[in-house]
């Protein structure tokens, strides 16, 4: 029998749904209290899920809690986490690690002189979809990868999120900074760590109408870039094209194509946690299937609209597994999977690939990681109900 973690909620926003959801799946962690700058958001979130809601301050120094989840706005993640750990808290952050590299080094130099876990989202990789891919790609199915590309490209949050100013803002805002950290720790996870990026980058749309909520049809100034176009090499010498965009109506492209020199592998939406990876060997035209809706973590589970846009009766999701999956670690004294190191390595892309762009010159990543090591069904089934 698992230990169940007394978890405190800092921010309790949209995303906040899918963690509380993760009761129904994973047995180690509980929601216990929350918090929020904004103390009626909180209070709608502790009557909606039966918790206690209390001020931020009272919740780090809160005894009864041992992991904050901090599920606030991106600049605020450094700020929160720091607090989270100098209160002797583990703490388990939306992604990204925080929105300045130096403040990802820091919280992380942090963590290890306190002697506690800091993870960070996304947990995506841990689902059925990538981990087949992972599982894949450790048995040779393509060989050798040495190119590939990847894509990320919608309108923008603006027409689903009452508040989508931080989305388009400068240093916090932009799809390298809001989807790239679900494409970069997939790939990662796949190939290993990267080496170094070119990019470059534009903002098509000077202004963006938000189209739900107290503030809909006011107009709002964008003030980041809204599409990079990148190519990231790794140290396994793989080369990745990568397309993030706020800006496109719509493609038809797949989310991750790897190609090895044995065959190719499509690869499914790192954004959630199920999907069939496809694989070929030659040039037949015949792609095989390799389904994962028979593992604990692909299992179609959304059976009708949520208010996260990206889900849909066809999708998987179990965000949390990452939090669960870290409380325990914590309590077997063992390595987690969605660690600092690899949030810091991220994080050092996303920086690099924004820094690349802005300077039009090639940027080398200076951090590294260790690839975690597979998600076995076995290791799955130790934290599901």
């Amino acid at each position: 029998m698992n230990k169940i973690f007394s978890v405190g909620l800092i921010g309790c926003g949209h995303i906040s749904e899918t963690y509380f959801r993760g009761h129904d799946y994973f047995n180690n962690f509980k929601i216990v209290k929350c918090a929020d700058i904004n103390h009626e958001n909180a209070k709608k979130c502790a009557d909606t899920y039966g918790i206690i809601s209390c001020s931020v301050e009272d919740l780090l120094n809160d005894p009864e809690i041992e992991i904050i989840l901090n599920l606030t706005i991106p600049r605020a993640h450094y700020e929160v986490a720091k607090k989270s750990l100098e209160n002797g808290k583990h703490v388990y952050s939306e992604k990204p690690m925080a929105v300045n590299f130096s403040e990802g080094e820091e919280l992380l130099a942090l963590s290890k002189s306190k002697g506690l876990y800091i993870g960070n989202a996304p947990d995506t990789f841990l689902g059925g979809g990538i981990q087949k891919s992972i599982d894949l790609i450790n048995q040779n199915k393509i060989g050798n990868v040495r190119l590939g590309s990847a894509i990320f490209a919608y309108p923008g949050v603006q027409s689903y999120h009452p508040n989508p100013e931080p989305w388009f803002a400068n240093n916090e805002g932009g799809p390298v900074m809001d989807m790239g950290p679900y494409y970069l720790t997939a790939l990662v996870n796949l190939l290993g760590p990267a080496k170094s990026v070119h990019g470059i980058s534009t903002k098509v749309f000077e202004k963006r109408i938000i189209g739900i909520g107290q503030k809909k049809d006011q107009e709002f100034t964008v003030e980041c870039p809204t599409s990079y176009l990148v190519n990231l090499e790794f140290h396994n010498q793989a080369l990745i094209q990568i397309t993030l965009s706020f800006d496109v109506v719509a493609h038809q492209r797949n989310h991750i194509e790897l190609y090895g020199d044995k065959g190719s592998m499509i690869v499914p939406d790192p954004n959630m946690f199920g999907g069939s990876v496809m694989t070929i060997n030659d040039d037949s035209g015949l792609w095989e299937e390799h389904k994962t809706d028979d593992l604990p973590l692909g299992k179609i589970n959304i059976t009708s609209q949520s208010s996260r846009a990206n889900e849909s009766s066809t999708n998987a999701n179990y965000r949390g597994v990452g939090l669960s999956e870290m409380a325990y670690c914590i309590e077997n004294k063992l390595n987690h999977r969605c660690n600092g190191e690899l949030s810091l390595h991220v994080l050092d892309i996303i920086k690099s690939t924004m820094k690349a762009a802005d300077s039009k010159s090639p940027q080398e990543i200076k951090t590294t990681c260790k690839k975690a090591d597979f998600f076995t069904l076995e290791e799955v089934q130790k934290i599901l109900k």
